[in-house]
């Protein structure tokens, strides 16, 4: 098989996969409780529970190929195809029982995205990204958006000090927080909001929404570190990808200042 590619069947197996990790998901929230790891960052059983689901169904639906996780191996796989699984994108979301977080999984051919699934299972919705293809949602091929007239911008919980730095400016945008980096991301590519700013994702985070920018057209500016140039066995553990993506390079000026903001020290 070309490793390029998935097979009808393997899209077929990863949706009923996905469809899976959905379903447990929504029967545990509000049921279950949370605890800290080391980085100060919330986890439960779910996530714990979802991660070995998708891995264990991964490498059955793509025996072969490398799997880098939130919750498991951290580090590059060394094989031409590998996946990169965030189980459950918004866990403080979902421990604090607001119905918003994502289960995002991507699979990278030589260090890119080549294809994505984010499932919002509390929204019902489900995007499938593939690379110079297209975008589906729900199964329905969706079309990039021209001509938005949104004012909406998605910063992050740590991105929100930017505006601290410029106290006396009026930030260009009428701010929203989702709580969760993939759907702060997807937002942008379906329009909602005409940018986000990111301060601190890892590469779990982004992997899956990256592509669903890329192929509706939309525009990213990595302000750090270029997840294009990934190296096989490198440790992703504290690497972050801050990151403004936005509809149009045009709209990428106009937040690039208060970007730029995050790398000061």
């Amino acid at each position: 098989m070309n490793p390029t590619n998935l097979t009808n069947k393997q899209l077929s197996e990863l949706d009923s996969l996905f469809e899976l990790v959905s379903q447990r998901q929504i029967k545990d929230f509000g049921n279950i409780s949370a605890s800290s790891k080391a980085d100060g960052s919330l986890i439960t059983s779910c996530d714990l529970w979802s991660d070995k689901t998708i891995v264990d169904g991964l490498a059955s639906i793509a025996p072969n190929e490398g799997v880098l996780s939130e919750e498991g191996g951290k580090s590059i796989p060394n094989t031409k195809a590998y996946w990169v699984v965030d189980p459950l994108d918004g866990t403080t979301n979902f421990a604090a029982g607001i119905p918003y977080w994502s289960i995002s999984v991507a699979r990278f051919v030589d260090g890119k995205p080549q294809s994505s699934f984010l499932i919002i299972p509390t929204l019902k919705k489900k995007f499938v990204s593939i690379k110079e293809k297209g975008v589906w949602l729900n199964n329905q091929k969706i079309e990039p958006k021209n001509n938005l007239k949104t004012e909406c911008v998605s910063l992050c919980s740590r991105s929100i000090k930017i505006l601290q730095k410029k106290p006396n400016s009026i930030f260009p945008g009428k701010i929203r927080l989702l709580g969760v980096s993939s759907l702060n991301l997807t937002s942008v590519a379906m329009g909602q909001t005409y940018g986000a700013i990111e301060s601190t994702p890892k590469i779990w985070d982004i992997a899956a929404a990256w592509l669903l920018l890329e192929e509706l057209n939309c525009s990213i500016e990595w302000l750090e570190t270029d997840p294009s140039n990934l190296i096989s066995g490198q440790n992703l553990s504290d690497v972050n990808f801050p990151l403004i993506a936005c509809r149009s390079t045009e709209k990428i000026e106009i937040l690039k200042p208060w970007g730029n903001l995050l790398l000061e020290k």
